[in-house]
């Protein structure tokens, strides 16, 4: 099984939220079992609670549309039946929680909604983000959000929250959380990397650690596929064995015109940095490995942990295992 912890379902070629054949053939031929996708409000000037209904609607309506292909997760046996069926599993998640409360959070939940990140970038309602400042921490709102977020058995996801905020938010929580993707900050010093003591904080307490395909695993911003590897070998040695896995922050489909791509990547990258709602490291850098992306980007990084001396179980349970694993002790 591979399970992606945080992903994308569409073409990077167009602007438009589109799952077309290309898309489903190639995250198939990709081996692809499940992934995480964002849905809702990010960033941006625009109502959050409205955008983040239209596009759960508009996800719905996709997964209806190409039900043969797709399944919406939302149990860990959903998991394991898309891995059966030969269908792509796919997870709704939120990136950014300023449209939840914890008056919200049931029905989000009866929406299919099965993660969510506390913060994005910036500090939101319930704390703050790898660009807050580092002693703004977890709310009063952040601790009745997550109270109820674990009532109704969804995942506490804290990519992107700074530091003080991820500590405190995995000791208030009272079922295990996750870091759906991520860098080891023990190698790359940029804020959207986790210091040891989240990592281990997060794993010893039964959570899950996703490492990203980004350009935050070297501080060129070129991060290549050896940089993916040795940032699992880092986590897996400050977590264990069974609490990483991978949370690529990508899609399947590749960028067939990277210079076009470069131009409109320039302006998203002066528009997050305006909003505040960017990261220290992107501006500049491709938001993927250049050498690990494209159908064959899950097979590659599995001969890469081989030659790193990776045993075949191990693996496993990095490609999907382990978040298989972590789904079935938290989703109800």
């Amino acid at each position: 099984m591979i399970i992606n912890a945080l992903g994308e379902l569409t073409n990077p070629n167009v602007d438009d939220v589109i799952i077309d054949d290309r898309v489903l053939s190639e995250a198939k031929a990709s081996g692809l079992t499940a992934v995480n996708i964002t849905i809702g409000y990010t960033w941006g000037d625009f109502d959050p609670y409205t955008h983040t209904l239209r596009e759960l609607d508009l996800w719905d309506g996709l997964i209806a549309t190409h039900s043969d292909h797709l399944l919406q997760v939302r149990s860990a046996a959903d998991l394991r039946r898309a891995h059966t069926e030969g269908r792509i599993g796919v997870i709704y998640g939120f990136q950014n929680a300023v449209a939840v409360d914890a008056e919200r959070v049931p029905f989000f939940a009866d929406r299919g909604v099965r993660v969510i990140q506390l913060t994005y970038n910036q500090a939101n309602h319930l704390g703050g983000g790898s660009m807050a400042p580092e002693n703004l921490g977890l709310t009063d709102l952040g601790h009745s959000t997550i109270a109820a977020l674990n009532d109704h058995s969804l995942m506490v996801d804290l990519s992107h929250s700074g530091r003080q905020t991820c500590l405190q938010a995995t000791r208030a929580s009272r079922q295990p959380v996750s870091i759906n993707h991520t860098g080891c900050r023990a190698l790359t010093d940029l804020p959207r990397n986790k210091t040891d003591e989240e990592l281990r904080l997060v794993a010893d307490r039964g959570g899950f650690v996703g490492i990203y395909f980004m350009p935050f695993l070297a501080l060129s911003g070129d991060a290549r596929a050896a940089d993916v590897v040795e940032h699992i070998v880092h986590a897996v040695d400050v977590c264990g064995e069974d609490a990483v896995g991978i949370g690529t922050d990508g899609p399947i489909t590749t960028v067939d015109d990277l210079d076009a791509y470069r131009t409109r990547l320039a302006v998203q990258q002066a528009e997050r940095a305006d909003a505040g709602a960017g990261a220290a490291g992107e501006l500049g850098a491709l938001p993927f490995v250049v050498d690990l992306r494209g159908v064959d980007q899950f097979r590659q990084l599995v001969r890469l942990l081989e030659q790193r001396g990776f045993r075949e179980e191990r693996i496993a349970k990095i490609m999907g295992g382990n978040f298989l694993a972590y789904a079935s002790r938290i989703w109800a």
